[in-house]
């Protein structure tokens, strides 16, 4: 089973916002989720990060592998603590 920490989309057309969600990588974008770590909204000046760094770190030390969007928002997620 490969987890992966993704971001999956929500919020309306034109104005989405997305969840940091830890999911196998089997399962749909939008579908079933193992644990939500946070949220990131783009829509907003300046774009919102708030993610549960310790939860992410523990994930990752279990052997989920993080998408190249979601290891970037983790690294300004952890800067802004």
């Amino acid at each position: 089973m490969a987890v992966k920490i993704r971001l999956r989309r929500m919020g309306a057309k034109k104005a989405p916002f997305y969840r940091v969600v830890v999911a196998d990588s089997r399962y749909p974008r939008d579908g079933r989720f193992i644990e939500e770590l946070g949220y990131y909204d783009p829509t907003k000046d300046p774009k919102v990060v708030k993610i549960d760094v310790e939860k992410a770190q523990k994930w990752i030390a279990n052997g989920a592998q993080p998408t190249d969007t979601v290891k970037a928002l983790l690294q300004k997620a952890s800067e802004a603590e």
